[in-house]
């Protein structure tokens, strides 16, 4: 472990096309098969960080083990605060690619969508979003509250706001460098920060682009997703998507900027 907390950083000479955050808690039954099934998908150019909070997590014997034929894989320790949010910060601060995957540890994400998200980046959009609600897209399972919310304001931005994708909720995203560069990150609470991105990218105008993705409940371990205590959280970036429409474009994205 060196300085930062990260067990085997990944050692390239220069910056990777795409580097991979991975928030985890206990996803020791998931992890072999999601970061097999990213190596598979993913570009070789890449660095994969699996950020967690504490060294008794069960994700890390599972993970430390693949080490040994994943050299990119990297094993971070959160020091932004225990939680999914802080996870999500860390790994972003450590990231060094053009571009930076976040989807969770669970198994839910489908990662051959990853090939046609990274086409759309390299076409020049600077956040794509992998959509439940676009032709092609579908979600099976998950809480039904949830969903609705989700899928409600998703139509809502699309509609009101003009957000030129339809998902702007769901974590599993791409984001370009120019992007997270320009951004000031300002949320609180955990997984309400893909929408902050999401309606900042559109607050500064830049191009965003969608693809249709299957998403499925996990099958083995707990989520920590907590509707009620976030929901507030998830209201702010909404009403903020929403004011964008008749707000001047920024140069640089802040909440009231």
């Amino acid at each position: 472990m060196d300085a930062h907390g990260v067990i085997g950083a990944v050692a390239l000479s220069s910056a990777p096309l795409l580097s991979i955050v991975l928030p985890v808690y206990n996803e020791g039954p998931n992890i072999e098969r999601v970061l097999r099934e990213l190596a598979r998908c993913a570009p070789r150019s890449r660095e994969i960080f699996i950020v967690y909070d504490v060294p008794e997590d069960d994700t890390l014997p599972v993970a430390k083990r693949l080490q040994a034929v994943m050299p990119d894989l990297a094993l971070v320790l959160n020091t932004r605060g225990r939680g999914v949010l802080g996870a999500m910060r860390t790994g972003l601060e450590a990231s060094r690619g053009r571009f930076v995957l976040i989807t969770m540890a669970d198994g839910s994400d489908d990662y051959t969508d990853l090939p046609a998200m990274l086409r759309a980046g390299e076409n020049g959009a600077a956040l794509i979003a992998a959509s439940r609600y676009v032709a092609g897209g579908s979600q099976q399972g998950g809480p039904l509250m949830k969903r609705s919310l989700s899928r409600l304001a998703g139509l809502l931005l699309h509609a009101v706001a003009g957000m030129p994708i339809h998902d702007p909720t769901s974590n599993y995203k791409l984001y370009s460098r120019d992007l997270l560069d320009r951004v000031d990150i300002e949320s609180v609470a955990g997984f309400e920060l893909a929408l902050e991105l999401a309606v900042k990218a559109h607050r500064l105008g830049l191009p965003m682009s969608e693809v249709p993705t299957r998403w499925r409940d996990r099958t083995a371990g707990q989520s920590r997703f907590r509707l009620r205590k976030w929901l507030p959280h998830y209201l702010r970036w909404f009403r903020y998507g929403i004011a964008t429409r008749f707000l001047p474009r920024a140069r640089q994205a802040t909440h009231g900027s």
